[in-house]
This record gives structure tokens, sequence and C-alpha cells, in this order.
């Protein structure tokens, strides 16, 4: 794998295969929505070309921004958060090809796309970063990297990660 993550315009899309709903997310709309400015997708290529001289997709992750109404937190997660709804980052979509799974690269995905936020965080803050686990092997995965329960949202667990946890695992000040 590319030490280097790349937009989601990397040839060899149509190579991915991770499960039936990612590839047409990847092939058909990720380019689209960040034309739109409504997310980010990011891609890690491999480090050979296949036959056709393309760099197949390893992993990918998409990220936007969005918000949480501070009415819907528990009052332990509220404290003295503000009384309007509250900037968070949104790991919307984050998938392993299936011929790359098993090798760990699920965990340095993760890292990156924390990392990203970070970065973004310096100048665009947020309260944290939220996952919508698709099922339990995904809220099992990110609960062991410290993502706690936030609440229920459309028929899916949310999850989060503090920002203050994120920015202390890259020695941010913040």
């Amino acid at each position: 794998m590319k030490q280097a993550d790349a937009p989601v315009g990397v040839d060899g899309r149509a190579c991915f295969d991770v499960a039936a709903d990612h590839i047409p997310f990847i092939r058909l709309r990720a380019a689209r929505h960040m034309k739109a400015g409504v997310s980010k997708t990011m891609v890690h290529p491999a480090d050979e070309k296949m036959e056709n001289g393309k760099y197949p997709i390893c992993a990918y992750y998409t990220m936007a921004p969005s918000s949480i109404s501070v009415n819907e937190l528990l009052k332990k997660q509220a404290g003295k958060l503000p009384h309007y709804p509250v900037p968070v980052y949104l790991l919307a979509r984050m998938a392993v090809n299936s011929e790359c799974q098993g090798k760990g690269l699920g965990k340095i995905t993760r890292i990156k796309v924390l990392e990203y936020m970070s970065g973004i965080c310096e100048s665009m803050p947020a309260w944290a970063v939220i996952v919508d686990c698709l099922n339990s092997g995904t809220s099992s995965f990110y609960s062991k990297y410290g993502f706690k329960y936030l609440f229920d949202y459309n028929g899916k667990e949310r999850i989060f990660l503090p920002m203050k946890t994120v920015l202390s695992l890259f020695g941010s000040k913040q």
C-alpha cells in the first residue's frame, strides 16, 4: 500500500470488492459528493499497478461535516456544550478491500482518518467524531479504540470519540 492517501479519483475504483453497497458508492457517488462539497473520500491505493496500468484500491474512507443536537446527548455528555447544534465529524464510510483484509489495514485506515480530522480541527473545531454503525461488528471494531455509544439514529447505533481524545493521540495542544 502506498503511504499517502489519494483523492477518490484514483484509477482502479471498479476493482474494489468489500460489500455490495460500497461498490456503487465508490463508482458513482464519491466524486460527485466531493464536487458538491458534502463529503471527502480518500483511498489507499496498492503499491503495484494492475495489468491495465491502474492502481487497485485497498481501502477507503469518507468523512463529512455534521452536527448533533445537544438535546440528544446525555447530561454527562452535554456538559458545558452550547444549546445549539454541536459540530462533529461524521466518518460516513470506511472499508477495506476483501483481498487486503487481515493485514491491519482497517486499523491503519482508522488512524489515517483520525489524523486527518485532527488536522482539520486546528482550523474548524468539532466536538467529536461520530460513526453510524451498520451492524454489531462495526460497533465492536470501533469500541476497541475508545468509541462509546451515543444514541440510536435512523435504526443504527451512533457511537462517538471526543475530539479531545483524537487530538491527544496526535500531540495537539488544543
